[in-house]
């Protein structure tokens, strides 16, 4: 019996059969579900991880309390510049002063100016004075000896906040019964002054 191409044609249609309404939905379901799969995923790596986000907040705060400290540091040292500085100039006046103290004499006011020299002094200089001064006082007297010194220029050499050494050049005009006409003796003067009992005082002093 012979088939013809017809007969074949509508035997494959009928053994084909077309997708059902309930498996195109079941596709589509799974079409939606890799996509929204994927849009999680993509999410997932666009938004921070938590222990990212920890390590982030700990290095911002280390590096904030690191940046205090550096200014305390800083401005613990400014203070401290500025007190030493302060200091020494206090400290350079005071120099000046006693200095032209100690470098002027009159024979007949010989325990004032003794009484002034001791009241700037402190210390080993004050104590080598105070031992000196009955000798030199009638000395003094005897020669009828008279000076008056001036500070022509001074400079700190050495500061902190309680010590500073003073560098001073002194012109000392200077007369007696030997020579009655008054002379300049200049002096080049090392000081040591020490802050005691509130006020800046000569523990040393030295003709280097």
């Amino acid at each position: 019996m012979t088939v013809t191409n017809d007969a074949l044609a509508e035997s494959a249609d009928e053994t084909t059969e077309p997708e059902t309404d309930e498996q195109a939905v079941d596709l589509d379901a799974d079409a939606d579900a890799d996509t929204d799969a994927g849009a999680d995923t993509d999410e997932g790596e666009d938004r921070p991880r938590p222990w990212l986000r920890r390590v982030l907040v700990g290095v911002v705060a280390v590096i904030f309390v690191a940046a205090l400290a550096v200014s305390g540091v800083l401005g613990w040292l400014l203070w401290q510049e500025r007190e030493v500085t302060r200091a020494g100039e206090q400290a350079q006046q005071a120099a000046v002063a006693y200095a032209q103290i100690l470098t002027s004499i009159d024979s007949s006011k010989v325990d004032e100016n003794f009484h002034q020299v001791l009241d700037g002094s402190t210390g080993e200089f004050k104590d080598m004075y105070s031992q000196s001064s009955v000798q030199l006082r009638q000395l003094l007297i005897d020669n009828k000896a008279s000076a008056h010194g001036v500070v022509v220029e001074s400079a700190i050499q050495s500061a902190s906040k309680d010590k500073v050494v003073v560098l001073l050049f002194v012109d000392q005009s200077v007369s007696n019964t030997s020579v009655p006409d008054p002379r300049i003796d200049r002096s080049r003067i090392k000081m040591t002054m020490e802050f005691v009992d509130g006020r800046w005082r000569a523990s040393q002093v030295a003709l280097p």
